[in-house]
Order: structure tokens, then sequence, then C-alpha cells
């Protein structure tokens, strides 16, 4: 019997730097775009905008998951440190807690006695990380993975509202932009539910809603800046 045994949880580190980076490009980029346009600005100055907004995002976002994920490796380094140096000073107390934890999962004590001596035995630390502290080898954070996988992501959701902003009539940007950005977030949504295992329309139409609702209040924001100038 053939069984599909491909989990998707050691996905998560890139795919949500992907995610989050794509959907911020499209929605920011559009959202601003449609806001300057809504304030009857020229082409030339809503693709600068756009450009502007581009640039400035991808970068903010590389900057952003470089330190938030460095922060979550450096607190996973001290874990690491702090579980060597109990294992060294008192590797009696870290066995049983190690049994502790086997027998509130289920196992029998003397059971879950002999499974932590043979973990211990093949690699003590590696059976604490993972048992103890839910450390994985694959799926620990990778700082420099999701910084460039979050600006690589941003810059190409951003592009897609500004190839519209650049192909469309002056008096058809807003309505253009629209279209092209909720046709991309409804895809990237189907994507990212795909890839994560998740209902693709469920996926799709949360980001879609977001990205709506961050369109609108912006055209309304552009909109009344331009009646006041």
């Amino acid at each position: 019997m053939n069984r599909n045994e491909e989990h998707r949880s050691h996905r998560t580190g890139w795919l949500r730097a992907a995610v989050l980076g794509a959907n911020d490009g499209i929605v920011s980029t559009a959202s601003l775009i449609i806001g300057v346009a809504a304030a009857n600005a020229g082409r030339e100055e809503i693709l600068l905008a756009g450009v502007a907004g581009l640039v400035a995002g991808a970068m903010s976002m590389a900057a952003g998951e470089y330190v938030s994920v460095s922060s979550q490796a450096d607190t996973e380094k001290a874990d690491i440190a702090l579980e060597q140096r109990h294992l060294s000073e008192d590797i009696g107390f870290e066995f049983q807690e190690l049994v502790d934890i086997y027998v509130s999962r289920g196992l029998q004590p003397e059971l879950a006695r002999e499974v932590a001596k043979q973990l211990m035995t093949h690699d003590a630390l590696d059976a604490h990380l993972r048992d103890e502290l839910g450390i994985y080898e694959r799926i620990h954070a990778q700082p420099l993975q999701a910084a460039l996988t979050s600006a690589g992501t941003f810059t190409l959701g951003a592009s897609m509202p500004l190839i519209a902003t650049f192909i469309a009539p002056i008096t058809q940007i807003i309505l253009t932009v629209s279209i092209v950005s909720l046709f991309s977030l409804a895809i990237l949504g189907a994507l990212a539910a795909y890839l994560g295992g998740a209902k693709i329309l469920v996926g799709s139409l949360r980001v879609i809603f977001w990205g709506m609702l961050a369109m609108v209040l912006t055209a309304a924001v552009g909109s009344l800046f331009g009646v006041v100038v």
C-alpha cells in the first residue's frame, strides 16, 4: 500500500516569510498607488510613489525579518547552551526530566525510562532539544533565508500593481490596479494554502478581504486629500 508521507512543517520558515512578503508587496504598493491616484496625481507621480514604496518596503521587510528571526535564533542558541550546561552538571536530573516527559505523553514508566536511556545514549542534547524544548533542526530559525525570501517576494508582489499602473489608461488606474492586485492576492492565497496543506478557497478569501479593505481605506484617504488640496 502506497501512502503519502510528505509533511509540510519543514516549510513553515520560508513559506511564512514568502507569503508575508508577497502579500505585503501587493497590498501596500497597490494601496499606495490607489491612494495617490485618488488624489488626482499624474502617472509619473503615481509611478514614483509606487517604485519608492517597492524599494522602501523590500528593504524594510528584509531588515524586519532578519532582526526578528535573528532574535529567535539567539534565543534558540541560548537555550542550547543552557541545556548543554545542565547535561554536564546534573545528567541524572535531565534523564528523569526526559522520563517524565514521555510518561506525560502516554508511555508506561518503565518504557519511558528505557526510551530516555536509549535516546540519551545516542544523543542526549538532541533528545532534550527536541522533546523538552521543541527545537527541531529542520525548522530552526534561519535569519538570512527569511530576509532574502521576504524581500524577494515583496518585490515580486509589488511589481504586479506597478505593471498595472504603467499599462493602464490614466483614468482607469484605480480600477485596473484594484483588479490586478485582487487577482494576484487570490493566486497568492491559493498557492500558500496549497503549499501549506490548507483549504485553497479559504486561503484566497482571507487575503482578498484584507487587501480589499486596505485599498478602500487608502482610496478614501486619497480622495479626501485631493479634495482638501
